[in-house]
Formats: C-alpha cells, structure tokens, sequence
C-alpha cells in the first residue's frame, strides 16, 4: 500500500501516519506562526452541544469528518497535543446546496461518502457527536481518493497532479549529492487534471494543461505527498510556469 507524506517543517518526533480510506496521510508536524507564542498554543474547535443533531452546511461548504491525530510517534513515545499531526484528510458527511450564477445553480461535486484530503489549516474545526469534523469551502478540498496511492488521486477543480522529477544525484563537477543536500526539483510530469475551475456563469473552464506533459511549476506551491513509486505535488493550474518539450 502506498504512503502519502504532506512535506513541511518537522519537529523530532514522527506521528504515526492518517489512514484515509486506503491511502496514508502523514502531514508534517509543523507548528504555525499563530499558533506560536510562548510555548505551543493549539486553537480549539468549537464544540457543538448535544442538544444538535445535526449540521447542514450552507452554500458551498462541505462538512468532513476527520481522522483522529496520532497519540503516539512510530517508536511509541507519548506525543503531547501540542505536536500531533492534523489529519489532512476524512470522510464527507454532508453537504451544502451548492452555488448559484445568476439563475444557474451548481451542486457541490464532492459526493457524500468521498474520502478527500484538503488543503491545510482549511476551514473551521468542529466537535460534533463526539468526533472530529472540518466544515470547510469545496475549493479548499484538494481532491478524492480512488485508491490506495497518491497517483489515483482524482484532483479537484484548478488543481493538477504530478509526478515530481527525480532530484539530481550529482553536481554538474560530478560530485555526488547527499541526501540533503539535494535541491528540490520544481519538474514534474502531470499524472492528471481536475475539470478546470467555474466561469461567471456556472460553466466549467477547462484547464489547458494535460495529463503527460512536462512542466515547470512555482517551487514551494501545493502540498506534497509520497506515492509508491516517488513524489508528487498537487497545485493550482496558475503555479504552473511553463510546458516543457
């Protein structure tokens, strides 16, 4: 089964990867700049009393219900809360009624049931029934999973998946790169596009960019996962420089 590794930051201590569906999320353990003051300060989500019993998201808002951030990293020391993953993935659960363009209305694309990975630190974390969930905007929803590795991710909207390039393993002297000092390639090969992003009028806009070409893309955009057989990137159409050829 192939793993998927959102890149980032990393503190010493690695949590336990996310299982999504069949796939494995391992988002870095990065703290961000608002959640640092003198110490490690984790925003809490808002809890939705029992009295509810139910959440209907409105517009174009999608409710997920997230996995459980890992306790314990993979040698078993006690993570503190503070430096446990956040899932970037889960299960939609429900749906709002989607957008309107004038007197065209368009439904959300994202099916109830999907298991999707979204953008991080997206949305407004929920308690609900006792379990995690993330209502957040369709656009920040990166893609649906359809198998078990990175490459059978179908991606959503503007965003394109591809397949990064292999990092050089010598200088252009004939040195040999460590690991770490390899440079993070910005080519990839796209493995496949979303359907393009909604016009003025509710209408998809195809995106010009095809699954097989080489591209060029903005170094640091997207998120990157790690399939079975080498690195991707998933990233918006307008973080694509140039084609190759």
């Amino acid at each position: 089964m192939g793993s998927v590794h959102l890149s980032g930051q990393r503190v010493a201590l690695a949590a336990k990867p996310a299982a999504v569906g069949g796939l494995l999320l391992t988002p870095s353990l990065a703290v961000p700049r608002w959640r640092r003051a003198r110490g490690l300060v984790v925003r809490a989500a808002t809890v939705v009393s029992p009295k509810y019993t139910s959440i209907k998201p409105l517009g174009d808002r999608v409710l997920v219900k997230i996995k459980t951030s890992e306790a314990k990293s993979e040698g078993g020391i006690l993570l503190p809360v503070s430096v446990q993953t956040r899932p970037q993935g889960g299960e939609v659960v429900a749906v709002g009624e989607g957008r309107s363009f004038g007197s065209n209305s368009i439904e959300i694309s994202v099916p109830i049931g999907a298991q999707v990975v979204y953008s991080k630190y997206a949305g407004t974390e929920l308690k609900f029934n006792d379990a995690d969930h993330l209502i957040l905007k369709e656009d920040d929803i990166i893609g649906i999973l359809e198998g078990d590795d990175v490459k059978d991710l179908k991606p959503l909207n503007d965003r394109i998946l591809i397949k990064v390039a292999e990092a050089e393993e010598k200088t252009a002297g004939g040195l040999l790169l460590t690991q770490a000092t390899k440079e993070k390639p910005s080519i990839g090969t796209v493995v496949a596009v979303g359907p393009g992003p909604l016009g003025e009028d509710g209408s998809r806009n195809p995106l010009s960019i095809t699954a097989g070409s080489n591209v060029m893309y903005t170094k640091y955009a997207g998120s990157e996962f790690k399939g079975e057989d080498g690195e991707y990137m998933v990233l918006r159409a307008s973080d694509v420089m140039a084609v190759l050829s």
